[in-house]
């Protein structure tokens, strides 16, 4: 893969951290930020995550209102969308 120089400014204080962090790794610098840089962009998914997890939480009664039987390994009748079988 080809590589884009980015030049960057930033404190010294937190470019003593990136070079401390990245040492601490056995990494250069620039791999060090180009890993953040992927954890951050990965962040979406994570998101995503929680934002499904909160979404079942407060729907999580409906959910076993309707669907409860069958994940305890019951049976349950046809509900109004569905047709009888």
């Amino acid at each position: 893969m080809a590589k884009t120089q980015l030049n960057v400014r930033v404190d010294e204080g937190t470019a003593q951290v990136a070079r401390e962090r990245a040492t601490a790794r056995g990494m250069s610098v620039n791999r060090y930020i180009e890993e953040l840089v992927r954890q951050d962009a990965g962040e979406i998914g994570h998101t995503f995550v929680e934002a499904a997890s909160d979404f079942m939480k407060q729907y999580e009664a409906l959910f076993a209102e309707e669907f409860g039987a069958e994940r305890e390994g019951g049976t349950r009748e046809a509900g109004p969308r569905e047709g009888r079988r």
